[in-house]
């Protein structure tokens, strides 16, 4: 316990008990507010309108009406889209042809043209279905006018247009927020960030310090000091989370208390790899070139920004070695999707593996170093 007590007033002293905190909340007030939105609405659009017609104004309306997309301004004549999405005043170009009333009334189809900046995928994210969902019902209407002009009633009109309809549910993000998904990943990646930093630089702080072999060869005397890094750091992911969830609506089903369990696995999972992948660092300050080797693979494969599924075979067994990969698929299924800790044995058991082989690599290059004075010393004697 001598070594936990020493880590522990030596992290009592420092500025990193302070930034473990205040850091991780500050990213989840800054981010939570960003992204609050969750989507862009009413994307600005402009509409080329050739048909001059009143069911042409009539279908600029619907387009305008859309809580996905506003009208920002309507051309009476053809303009290349170039000109019109120039200077990032519009994402897209809606072109009504001419025609289009005359074809409509003499029972002939008509194709709408719409040309969509791609440059930001994500500002099309709602016009797609947006303008699809206008097009579909614009098509039902005309197919249900058409045959009760042959006698036929509205109801049965209708089922034949529309014999199936498509009931959807979206569970867990209904509203598709980034808060459970960009955000909490920012959140957790700062608060890797700093622990990885810290763990990481226990041994090479102990060589330098002339401390790392003084206790002996046993690897609890080093094990034991990543303890207060876990702790604070689970502290600190649970208040960003209440932080996310106070400002960005974030979605958290599970009691704190049951999901501190995985947190602080995941937070040890966490700290000893630093430690191992830190340990034969010379100098304290490389140790966070050496944790790169966590930090950047974390932030890509893990489920930040991508679903992993998206990732070849390779990536997505490569990410199996990351504890961060097991943190958001706990985060996703015990709070998103309020799961019962029974049910994520596979998650929790990740951890434990990562704790044991870390611990594992730990023992093995402590022993390996205190060996070295004995073979010089006999060295030496020979």
């Amino acid at each position: 316990m001598t070594s936990l007590t020493d880590e522990w007033n030596r992290l009592r002293g420092s500025k990193w008990i302070i930034f473990i905190f205040v850091a991780p909340l500050v990213a989840a007030l800054f981010f939570g507010l960003m992204f609050s939105r969750n989507q862009l609405s009413e994307t600005p659009v402009v509409v080329v309108d050739e048909d001059h017609s009143s069911y042409s104004r009539q279908l600029i309306e619907q387009i305008n009406a859309s809580p996905l997309m506003e009208v920002t301004n309507v051309f009476p004549n053809r303009l290349s889209p170039d000109i019109l999405l120039a200077n990032e005043q519009a994402v897209a170009v809606i072109a009504i042809p001419n025609g289009l009333q005359q074809r409509q009334d003499a029972g002939l189809s008509s194709s709408i043209g719409i040309w969509m900046d791609n440059t930001m995928p994500s500002s099309l994210s709602g016009i797609r279905p947006a303008i699809q969902e206008i097009v579909m019902t614009e098509n039902t209407i005309f197919a249900v006018t058409r045959l009760t002009q042959t006698g036929m009633n509205v109801e049965s009109a209708k089922d034949i247009v529309s014999p199936l309809s498509l009931a959807q549910h979206l569970l867990y993000n209904p509203t598709s927020s980034y808060t459970g998904t960009m955000v909490i990943g920012f959140v957790n990646i700062v608060i890797l960030m700093l622990t990885t930093g810290a763990a990481g630089a226990i041994a090479p702080r102990l060589r330098q310090e002339g401390k790392l072999l003084s206790v002996g060869s046993s690897p609890f005397q080093l094990w034991i000091r990543v303890l207060p890094y876990a702790i604070l750091s689970t502290c600190s992911s649970l208040l960003s989370y209440g932080m996310l969830k106070q400002v960005g609506q974030l979605r958290f089903e599970v009691p704190p208390y049951v999901f501190i369990v995985p947190l602080l696995l995941y937070s040890m999972a966490l700290c000893l790899l630093a430690m191992f992948l830190g340990y034969s660092v010379q100098n304290v300050s490389k140790v966070g070139s050496r944790m790169s080797l966590i930090l950047y693979p974390s932030f890509l494969v893990t489920g930040i920004q991508l679903t992993p599924l998206a990732f070849p075979t390779f990536f997505q067994i490569t990410a199996w070695a990351l504890p961060m990969n097991w943190l958001n698929r706990l985060i996703r299924g015990m709070a998103f999707r309020n799961g019962e800790l029974g049910f994520y044995s596979v998650e929790l058991g990740a951890c434990i593996l990562i704790i044991g082989i870390a611990s594992l690599g730990i023992g093995f290059v402590l022993r390996r170093e205190s060996r070295r004075p004995l073979l010089n010393l006999e060295v030496e004697a020979a």
